[in-house]
């Protein structure tokens, strides 16, 4: 990778991998899109910006030609909650917008990639130590789309040689991006409110197990995929990652540590609900371990010290706690 353009930069991962592709690769080399511009973010004024609508083949085209790009990782899509709620415009921007993506990368000649995600798999996979190669058959839009994107990202590379990389991400915790619709955002929100109130009223129930993985091994994990040697890729598409898995309770009791007195309730989402309940419990890494040596540095107490400190920075006055 020498100069990457990147759509959705705006979003829960773009917001923070913009900023540490500019510090690998340089601020003149990372061209940063999202379909808004906010005035004062980072994104935005610390390197190249441009308006995006991802919808939009011709100006996707323009914008990689104009700044003669390699690399496109392609970010923008309806996170899970969000896309139950509109499953058509989920499906018109995470299908159309791929295809988009992908026709970019084959008209220039570019590597590629985009997440896949833990949504990919469905109530029929084994929940276990889910196996890279696995039953798919999602019961949720958001699920549908990624699915669908896994075999598109496949097809390019073998039907027109496209250098298409990606993971699939378990839920994802940040210090930085607020939650955006997605069934993990609870395991974010839970450090704001702990900050903030020193409680937490979770929306997914007592006892769910979810993979998850702190940000900053998230966007690690993308620059060891996209640097990795093509010829030891044998999956290439959609490889599984995580770092450690919990429930509320378990993400609860790890706080306890920092705040003693945090109080944990519940008010379950019966919609987020029914989404975490079809995807796994745990999946198996071993292909991206031995493919290209992805690990994880943060585990669960790791994790929550660093997100409780940050955001205690982050939130200023409003941090109580």
């Amino acid at each position: 990778m020498k100069k990457i353009l990147v759509t959705g930069a705006l979003g829960q991962i773009g917001s923070e991998l913009v900023g540490k592709l500019r510090e690998i690769y340089g601020q003149d080399n990372v061209v940063a899109t999202d379909i808004r511009q906010v005035e004062g973010h980072p994104v935005c004024e610390t390197g190249i910006f441009e308006l995006l609508d991802v919808l939009d083949y011709e100006r996707f085209l323009a914008i990689a030609r104009q700044y003669e790009v390699d690399t496109v990782m392609h970010l923008a899509a309806l996170l899970s909650a969000v896309a139950e709620a509109k499953p058509q415009l989920a499906w018109d921007i995470n299908m159309d917008g791929l295809v988009n993506a992908l026709e970019v990368a084959r008209e220039l000649n570019l590597q590629f990639f985009t997440p896949s995600s833990i949504g990919a798999f469905g109530p029929s996979t084994p929940k276990d130590a889910t196996p890279q190669d696995t039953l798919q058959r999602p019961t949720t839009m958001y699920g549908v789309t990624k699915v669908s994107g896994e075999l598109l990202c496949d097809y390019y590379h073998t039907r027109f040689g496209v250098d298409t990389r990606g993971v699939r991400f378990p839920g994802l915790i940040s210090n930085v991006a607020l939650p955006g619709g997605g069934t993990t955002d609870y395991a974010v929100d839970i450090f704001y409110q702990a900050v903030k109130a020193n409680q937490y009223e979770s929306f997914i129930g007592a006892g769910t197990q979810m993979d998850m993985m702190y940000m900053p091994d998230a966007l690690q994990a993308i620059v060891d995929l996209m640097e990795a040697d093509e010829s030891k890729l044998v999956h290439r598409n959609a490889f599984n990652i995580t770092a450690m898995s919990f429930d509320p309770e378990e993400i609860a009791a790890a706080i306890r540590k920092e705040l003693p007195d945090f109080k944990l309730t519940y008010k379950v989402d019966p919609v987020r609900q029914a989404i975490a309940d079809s995807w796994p419990n745990s999946l198996d890494i071993t292909a991206a371990q031995e493919e290209w040596g992805f690990k994880a540095q943060y585990d669960l107490e790791a994790m929550v010290k660093d997100m409780l400190a940050k955001l205690r920075v982050k939130l200023g006055d409003e941090a109580k706690y």
